[in-house]
């Protein structure tokens, strides 16, 4: 369901052309919790529809297409709540929706190839997730509450810790989480003998890109979009 290049996308463009184009913008609409059904509309009617910042949509968009964001970039304090929204219910879609699902197919390749090839992998991706759900925790713990106090000019928070709380040290903790996922790639398609497993093999490895492109958005995003804004934001206050 990913894809890595389309076109650039413009307001005047339909958004029903463009998800035939590259359906992974309906999990862009979904994490920005906007309804499928879009009609007729271009991307400017389906921003205003959704009270949802244009610029922030394209950049967004475009990221899902396969184009990076610029650094002139005219965001404001009011698009930080979409961004956190975005990125929660992204967390979301890992968790509940992605792990699951490839753990399951895991699963089904151990019934069928009890080797310990199979168990290693299991475990690399079992640790691979935890990482991933410790970096989650986190940011839905300590960084996105930081973030909501900021925008509505509250303190920082009632210890020591929280008052000296910023974005610089939600930069020092972040870490790119996507990239343990090519060794397992690398592992499914070069090295692990399994019989009997093309149909299992191929859905595992296509999900494990699915995760690792909206990762790799979710990273650039945090990195390129959050981390700017907000710096922006506390040096305005």
């Amino acid at each position: 369901m990913y894809q890595t290049k389309g076109n650039f996308i413009r307001p005047e463009m339909k958004i029903s052309s463009l998800i035939f184009e590259n359906p992974s913008l309906l999990l862009l609409m979904e994490h920005l919790e906007m309804d499928f059904i879009v009609h007729e509309k271009t991307v400017k009617q389906l921003c205003a529809t959704n009270n949802i910042s244009e610029e922030l949509f394209l950049i967004f968009a475009n990221l899902y297409n396969g184009f990076q964001p610029t650094e002139h970039q005219n965001l404001t304090r009011e698009d930080l709540t979409t961004i956190i929204k975005f990125l929660k219910n992204s967390h979301n879609y890992y968790e509940n929706e992605k792990y699951p699902e490839i753990r399951s197919y895991f699963e089904q390749l151990h019934e069928q190839n009890n080797s310990a090839e199979i168990q290693l992998i299991e475990k690399f991706f079992d640790e691979y997730f935890k990482e991933v759900k410790e970096h989650l925790h986190y940011e839905n713990r300590v960084a996105f509450p930081y973030f909501y106090r900021l925008l509505k000019n509250e303190p920082s928070g009632n210890t020591e810790k929280q008052e000296k709380y910023s974005v610089s040290e939600y930069q020092e903790h972040h870490t790119d989480i996507e990239f343990k996922l090519n060794d397992l790639k690398e592992l499914l398609l070069k090295h692990v003998p399994v019989k009997n497993d093309r149909v299992l093999r191929r859905k595992i490895i296509t999900s494990l890109c699915e995760l690792e492109n909206d990762l790799n958005i979710h990273s650039t995003i945090e990195e390129t979009i959050l981390i700017p804004l907000v710096s922006k934001i506390e040096h305005d206050e």
